[in-house]
């Protein structure tokens, strides 16, 4: 027999052997013979396998599934290995979504799917879905019996935990949950170390400004420390050990002692080598970090050096003659983003629209990042980091401005600085609006569950955490599912600001727009008129902002103002010229697009001449001067609707709480007045229920809720209370409303956690995300017969068709001149509380010019048959007559 015919009864050999093994025998071979010689190419080879598997319409059984289960974790764990960590996410996702569906068993789930799927969404921001994994595999190893490698697992859990409340923001939670397991928990010497390192390192986060508190100073130091005498003598903790002599290297950067920070960091270098496998990425992490020391010690070329090897590390074929990778190599990458950042710095010290094109560039990754993002509270996060990016490029356009005096300087600063306002509740209104009937039932869903999660929660220590993981894992499986719906569909782009078309518009409104972005180290001030930008700056740190927060804290109770007159005059000027508004105008229509702290400040209220007065009436406020409308961003005011001049109905709210302690007892009087006025359908106590209001929100044209509601706090939502229940303001997100106005007769309507690029999480913004575009609501709590006095005057003006926002302006100066209130009661607490976000264009006439036309059409229609029919009498006349004479 020759070789040839031999290697051919080998080839036929092994593919009957093939053949002949199962489908659950192929996919391991395929998995052994991958994990023996893995690579990018390899991977391949897997997706073709599982490609087959399931074009095989033959059933699946569990042993296959589990297969298959297996091949994924595999996979991901080495797409992850290989920096390909959106394609580790969604396999190691795939991976757990049959896991679940099918029941399967006999795998350690835990081990190879949610801790190291956990720990990625952290790498790329989705914190709640890390949170979210990381307690369904801690409830998991809690609740099931003789589970492998329980303590550990545990011990996993509670690390990974902090590690995403550090990441977060959540650093108090962090820190509690790691001091409450070092005190009560049976811990190793390793464990201890770990621990130590992670809690230091949240007392190193656990800071206020540029400068950490001493004695969290300490606490970090001492952890540090601590952690390196556990770590020092145990085996395979060199990466720990090399992490905390990182972090005591961050920490003594801080406080620019470099020689030390300096030394750490070599010893941390040395130890992370020795560790068995070292992770491209974690290696680029540890060159941002010796990056950042350069920078700071003003080593910039060397830095530069660091941030390059970052470059080649993570991007390949990365070209280091053009300093900047090119934007088609970039993907989701955090560490990418520092490493730009932070070579946009140094190229501001000498190019300052290269350093531009880096910051452009960390803009893009940013983005990618965020398409990824399905929850809330991670888009926020994301976009704060963003927030940062952005006050350094407005900083560069405006330095460049002085230098060179081009205007397309400040706009492109404009430009940039919109791209983060309000832009969480920008992409939901885009995406619900966009979205197909599929995808809005998953996302309602997600935010039902994310609703039933909190209302849970709040139950503190009476809370079912039963209930609590059901929840969770529903959601996780809601959130798998959109995913995968949203992954076929294009990614959200952000919508350009066209400058050209937003002046048009102003001109249109004849109005005036002034717009802040409030940032850590400076607050821009930006007017727009007479199709030209300007921009004015106030440095934070010189505190001058503080007295602008003076100005706003003489609204925390009704007695300040009255008790120190003259001090609110005087602080209500300085904050009047702190804020940059426009002394020289053509028009009186004046937009504010406040930012951060601005939020929660009455403009209208604020003094433009001091005086000695004592007589509210006769104080000089800004509302005198112009009619003042809101708005959260320039694109919501730019694509904001006309009021439309349809016949107005009002769909009224009225629990009034008869006889209970929340009673409010002018509130019949605002109904009675509404009533009399408009016609619609008005809701009061018992049937003043949630479910009735949403049932009617869409058949009327204005939405009145006349009842109690609360800011919450940093733990606890803002909510509104309907007669039978109180409702966070996020459960009102799936209204899918679009009336005419909303009117939030209401507390504290405009309050709640303040997020600087997104705005107050409000129950105002619960009915922003639910599809409302015109607003009225209060920025504090609100005096129950004022608000009365001031809606029934309000409802007044809106019957007249007056526009909405100069009938808030007119109902406020109406209070004013109004010689039944007493001046104590005319204090601006009383009647500046209330603000109107919205459109300022006049009411559509589209409808009357086309009743106009059709009617003009009828008359010319109609003449033209009567001139047609008169001249056939005529004729008809005139024949009959030479009919006659023949």
């Amino acid at each position: 027999m020759n070789l040839y015919n031999l290697y051919g009864l080998i080839f036929l050999f092994f593919s009957l052997n093939l053949s002949a093994q199962s489908q659950e025998d192929k996919i391991y071979n395929a998995v052994d013979v991958f994990v023996a010689n893995p690579s990018a190419k390899a991977i391949e080879n897997l997706n073709q396998i599982e490609s087959a598997f399931w074009k095989n319409l033959k059933p699946k059984t569990k042993d296959e599934l589990l297969a298959i289960v297996v091949l994924n974790c595999n996979k991901a764990y080495y797409e992850n290995q290989f920096g390909q960590t959106e394609k580790a996410i969604s396999s190691y996702e795939k991976a757990w979504q049959i896991y679940q569906k099918n029941k399967l068993s006999s795998y350690d789930i835990i081990e190879y799917c949610l801790k190291p799927l956990g720990n990625l969404y952290t790498v790329l921001g989705d914190y709640d879905s890390a949170e979210n994994t990381i307690k369904q595999y801690f409830f998991i190893v809690n609740t099931a019996k003789n589970y492998p490698d329980a303590q550990k697992q545990k011990f996993a859990a509670i690390l990974n935990l902090s590690n995403v409340y550090q990441s977060s923001g959540k650093i108090s939670l962090a820190i509690e949950l790691l001091e409450n397991t070092l005190k009560t928990e049976k811990l190793s010497n390793s464990q201890k170390g770990i621990l130590l390192n992670n809690l230091g390192n949240s007392y190193l986060l656990n800071s206020t400004g540029n400068l950490m508190r001493p004695e969290n100073h300490r606490k970090a130091e001492n952890a540090f420390q601590s952690s390196i005498t556990y770590l020092q003598n145990e085996k395979n903790q060199s990466e720990t050990l090399s992490n905390s002599y990182r972090n005591l290297a961050s920490l003594n950067r801080q406080w620019q002692r470099f020689e030390i920070a300096s030394s750490y960091l070599e010893k941390a270098e040395k130890l992370f080598l020795q560790t068995p496998s070292q992770q491209p990425r974690k290696l680029a992490k540890l060159y941002h970090e010796k990056a950042l020391l350069l920078f700071e010690e003003r080593k910039y070329v060397e830095s530069e050096k660091q941030i390059q090897a970052i470059f080649r590390i993570l991007i390949p074929n990365y070209n280091s003659k053009n300093i900047l990778p090119d934007q088609n190599q970039l993907y989701a990458e955090t560490v990418l983003i520092d490493a730009l950042d932070l070579q946009a710095e140094i190229l501001e010290l000498k190019q300052l629209t290269k350093a531009l094109q880096a910051f452009e560039l960390s803009f893009y990754i940013e983005n990618l990042l965020m398409n990824s993002l399905i929850y809330e509270n991670a888009k926020i996060i994301a976009q704060l980091r963003s927030r940062d990016r952005t006050e350094k490029c407005i900083s560069i356009y405006d330095r460049l401005y002085q230098k060179e005096g081009k205007i397309k300087y400040l706009e492109e600063a404009f430009k940039i600085s919109e791209k983060t306002k309000a832009g969480i509740l920008q992409r939901y209104r885009s995406n619900i609006k966009n979205a197909s009937a599929e995808e809005k039932q998953f996302l309602h869903q997600l935010q039902n569950l994310n609703n039933a999660i909190l209302k849970e929660q709040q139950k503190g220590n009476l809370a079912n955490i039963s209930a609590i993981n059901k929840f969770i894992k529903k959601q996780n499986e809601m959130m798998l599912s959109l995913k995968k719906v949203q992954s076929e569909n294009p990614n959200y782009i952000p919508e350009k600001c066209d400058l050209k078309a937003l002046f048009s518009k102003l001109e249109n409104d004849k109005a005036i727009m002034v717009y802040y972005f409030m940032g850590f180290e400076n607050q821009y001030c930006f007017t727009l008129q007479n199709n030209r930008i300007s921009l004015n700056r106030l440095q934070v740190g010189d505190g001058k902002i503080y007295n602008i927060i003076h100005f706003i804290n003489y609204f925390n109770d009704s007695n300040s103002i009255t008790n120190d007159i003259s001090g609110y005059n005087h602080s209500g000027k300085t904050a009047y010229d702190l804020l940059k508004l426009p002394t020289n105008y053509v028009y009186q229509n004046l937009i504010i697009v406040p930012d951060g702290i601005l939020n929660f400040l009455p403009f209208e209220a604020l003094i433009t001449q001091e005086s000695s007065t004592t007589n509210f009436a006769k104080m000089h406020y800004l509302l005198n001067d112009f009619k003042i409308a809101y708005n959260t961003s320039a694109t919501m005011y730019f694509n904001s609707n006309p009021i439309s001049n349809l016949k107005k109905t009002v769909l009224g709210v009225f629990p009034i709480f008869e006889k209970t302690a929340f009673e409010l007892s002018y509130s019949k009087k605002e109904l009675e007045s509404i009533k009399s006025n408009f016609k619609g359908k008005y809701l009061e106590n018992s049937e003043a229920s949630f479910s009735n209001f949403k049932n009617n929100a869409n058949l009327y044209s204005i939405l009145h809720l006349s009842t109690h509601a609360s800011s919450g706090d940093i733990e606890t939502p803002a909510s509104i209370k309907f007669y039978d229940q109180e409702i966070l303001y996020s459960e009102l997100y799936n209204l899918n409303i679009n009336p005419d106005l909303v009117v939030l007769s209401a507390c504290e309507t405009g309050i709640g956690k303040l997020y600087k690029a997104e705005g107050a999480m409000s129950v105002a913004r619960g009915f922003q995300f639910a599809g409302a575009q015109n607003l009225l609501f209060s920025l504090w709590k609100v005096n129950d017969y004022t608000t009365s006095v001031f809606m029934t005057d309000f409802y007044k003006n809106i019957k007249n068709d007056i526009p909405y926002f100069e009938a808030n302006t007119n109902a406020k100066l109406a209070f004013l001149q109004d010689k039944s209130i007493p001046n104590a009661k005319k204090s601006p607490y009383y009647w500046s509380s209330f603000v109107y976000y919205g459109s300022v264009s006049a009411e559509e006439k589209s409808t009357n010019y086309i009743y106009y036309i059709i009617s003009l059409l009828i008359v010319i229609g109609l003449f033209l048959v009567f001139n047609h029919y008169q001249k056939w009498k005529i004729f008809t006349k005139f024949s009959k007559k030479r009919n006659t004479r023949k």
